[in-house]
């Protein structure tokens, strides 16, 4: 089986770089391509050229725009991205009855409510980074090619940076801090997303009827205060001297940004686990694992 993969580089990428190898011939791009092939989805018609080139088994698209704030003043070059590149590696796919692996974003609801958002919930973005994911997901479904669209949310890995990483910085230049507490997820491991990936690839190509849409994110919920508290106590217990004593909860009334954050990130992942036979982990075991990457 060959696999074109691209945005390697990315935290996502880097992990299914490793995750996908057992199940056959990687051909891994990152924006930069490698000379001959281009992994660049700000260019739709050099990925058509390259994905035309290899003839691959399974498209996984792990590139995205994803800088939020940005879209909101670029939201031409996030469509090209998000929705346009996307819909042109669905076209593709099918015309190969090869199988498109993309990821998608919780930011395509509009973040009410408290109750774990299903896969069938109507969608409702606010922002132009939420639009676009939407857009893209919307390209795929029509092409009719078989895919697995996995939505996820607050993604986190060892490699580069994240916001565990900030808040130690951060924990270690200053006496006080302040962060979020009314936006409510579960952090989510490159490391998790990619494992599940590679499984659901290798069980949906044995069995096409699961292709849809699924979302994947670790068990438990907490608030960015939550997570912020969390780092810095487990940092703490593994031996990292740290200058803050004050975490203090605001809401996110207290911190505008260009685009909308959504309140309700939480994910329904029932479909996921029964479908392909899945226990997902708490969000502290991964967070603890990469904390340990990071500090030891």
């Amino acid at each position: 089986m060959k696999i074109l993969l691209l945005g390697s580089n990315g935290q996502v990428g880097w992990e299914l770089q490793r995750s996908l190898a057992p199940l056959g011939e990687v051909v891994a791009l990152g924006r930069a391509g490698d000379g001959r092939l281009s992994g660049d989805l700000s260019r739709p018609a050099d990925l058509v050229a390259t994905v035309r080139r290899l003839k691959p088994d399974v498209i996984v698209n792990a590139a995205a725009y994803t800088a939020v704030d940005k879209a909101e003043s670029e939201p031409a070059l996030a469509h090209t991205i998000n929705a346009d590149s996307v819909a042109c590696l669905a076209a593709e796919a099918a015309a190969l009855d090869a199988w498109l692996v993309h990821y998608s974003t919780d930011y395509v609801f509009d973040g009410s409510g408290d109750r774990p958002w299903r896969e069938d919930d109507a969608t409702a973005p606010m922002s132009v980074y939420g639009s676009t994911k939407l857009a893209g997901e919307e390209a795929i479904r029509t092409s009719g090619c078989r895919h697995l669209i996995l939505r996820t949310s607050w993604v986190y890995a060892a490699r580069g940076g994240n916001f565990a990483r900030t808040m130690l910085r951060l924990a270690a230049e200053r006496d006080r801090l302040t962060v979020i507490d009314d936006q409510v997820g579960a952090p989510t491991g490159a490391e998790l997303i990619a494992d599940v990936s590679a499984h659901a690839l290798r069980s949906a190509v044995r069995e096409p009827g699961l292709s849809g849409t699924y979302h994947l994110a670790a068990a438990g919920e907490t608030s960015w205060h939550g997570y912020a508290r969390f780092v810095i106590d487990e940092a703490r217990a593994l031996g990292l001297a740290l200058k803050v004593t004050d975490i203090a909860p605001i809401p996110t009334s207290d911190y505008p940004t260009p685009a909308r954050r959504p309140l309700n990130s939480r994910l329904d992942t029932s479909r996921l686990r029964e479908r392909f036979g899945l226990v997902l982990p708490d969000w502290r075991s991964g967070v603890r694992r990469m904390l340990r990457e990071v500090v030891q």
